[in-house]
């Protein structure tokens, strides 16, 4: 079964798409994607089972243990069928010399697949049921029964939920390894996690919040990641997105995305938020970095740091608490006094976050240090000293020196 699967990588959305569309239009004459007789018949023993084994966990003269066994004997029919007739139709077109130039691409991102198999098998093993579920998903979906398409909907939930977290889970193992296996940056895990969650905010999360009310704690959330989803985004639009996202993942992903991997991925967008603002010519874009800045370092600390429990160096949770208490007494004035509220904060968040990039020593952050020593000087925090002196009755001037 796994020699014959179709593994689509998270990031390759188009790719998906493609094969999603073209597939339900090839597979069956009447174009209601993938429905013969044979993933029927299985699809609907499958819901059966997973609907028993629901009622088992939830009723204490249920053998739920049986029902589990029977839920899994189901699950890996349903797959194998689906696997076996997606992968022979296309090989049968191409063999035969019928498939399009589409469904030859398809074939060669099969054998591209099987290659990757020993080296990525965990995430290969997840890619491949989220594939097929989805590919049978929209056939049910297009075939209009509502009845069918409701049960299917619960278990498809129901599964991608333990999908994605697989695959979070391997991406997040991968990020703590302190090996030399991978990438010292590495950023293509981060790019893979944050991918992930979009994927998974966008086509799972909606569906989730439908059938379960829990959802609704983070609609507002989910909202602020919708106005991401249209048109094309910039750097500073990506880094608020992708803060969006692991606020997000604290709420649903907390054991596949561990407190210290969720803490890696805001630092991941402290940084990159950090290059923005000193990298940026344009003094109006500057200052809307420096915002998004602004608002990846409270939402770090009001949603991860805040809530962190162990701390390796006690004298860093002792120095956290005092700027944490600080910054609650802050809070305070949000509605008495907004715009003093706005300068104190911005002021914390400042000189906190230069005792950081001074310790910095992998990157140059002389421009980001220049740029908020700039905005102490504005907010009146520290004063601008003339070094200068006097030669023959005249005022010789050299550096201006903050102090």
């Amino acid at each position: 079964m796994e020699e014959r699967s179709l593994r689509i990588t998270g990031a390759d959305k188009n790719f998906f798409n493609k094969i999603t569309t073209t597939l339900t239009k090839i597979l069956t004459p009447t174009k209601i994607g993938i429905n013969n007789m044979l993933i029927a018949i299985r699809r609907n023993s499958l819901l059966k089972a997973f609907e028993i084994y629901q009622e088992a966990l939830s009723e204490i003269d249920y053998d739920s243990e049986s029902e589990e066994e029977k839920y899994k004997t189901a699950y890996e029919n349903y797959l194998e069928s689906l696997d076996k007739y997606v992968m022979d139709s296309i090989y049968k077109k191409v063999k035969n010399n019928t498939a399009s130039q589409f469904e030859k691409n398809a074939l060669a991102k099969y054998y591209e697949v099987i290659s990757l198999k020993e080296n990525e098998f965990t995430e290969y093993k997840y890619r491949k049921q989220k594939y097929l579920i989805d590919l049978d998903y929209e056939g049910v979906k297009l075939a209009g029964k509502e009845k069918v398409l409701k049960k299917f909907e619960e278990f498809y939930a129901h599964r991608m939920d333990i999908l994605y977290k697989g695959i979070l889970k391997n991406y997040s193992i991968k990020l703590a390894d302190t090996t030399n296996v991978y990438d010292s940056t590495k950023e293509w895990i981060y790019l893979k996690i944050f991918s992930t969650l979009e994927d998974y905010t966008e086509n799972i999360l909606p569906l989730k919040m439908k059938i379960d009310e829990k959802m609704k704690k983070i609609e507002e959330e989910y909202e602020n990641f919708e106005n991401y989803t249209i048109g094309k985004l910039d750097t500073r639009d990506n880094i608020e997105k992708n803060m969006i996202l692991i606020g997000i993942s604290r709420f649903l992903f907390t054991h596949s995305i561990p407190l210290v991997v969720a803490e890696q991925c805001y630092e991941k967008l402290l940084r990159d938020a950090r290059v923005l603002v000193q990298d940026t010519k344009i003094a109006a874009k500057r200052e809307k970095a420096y915002s998004t800045l602004i608002n990846v370092i409270e939402d770090y600390n009001e949603k991860l740091l805040s809530k962190k429990v162990y701390w390796e160096n006690p004298q860093d949770k002792d120095e956290y608490k005092k700027f944490w208490d600080k910054y609650k007494e802050i809070s305070v004035l949000k509605d008495a006094n907004f715009v003093e509220y706005v300068k104190q904060k911005e002021v914390l968040f400042i000189k906190n976050d230069l005792k950081k990039v001074y310790d910095e020593p992998k990157t140059d952050y002389t421009k980001i240090i220049k740029y908020y020593k700039r905005k102490l000087i504005d907010y009146g925090e520290i004063r601008v000293i003339k070094n200068s002196y006097k030669s023959e009755g005249k005022y010789i001037k050299t550096k201006k020196v903050a102090a």
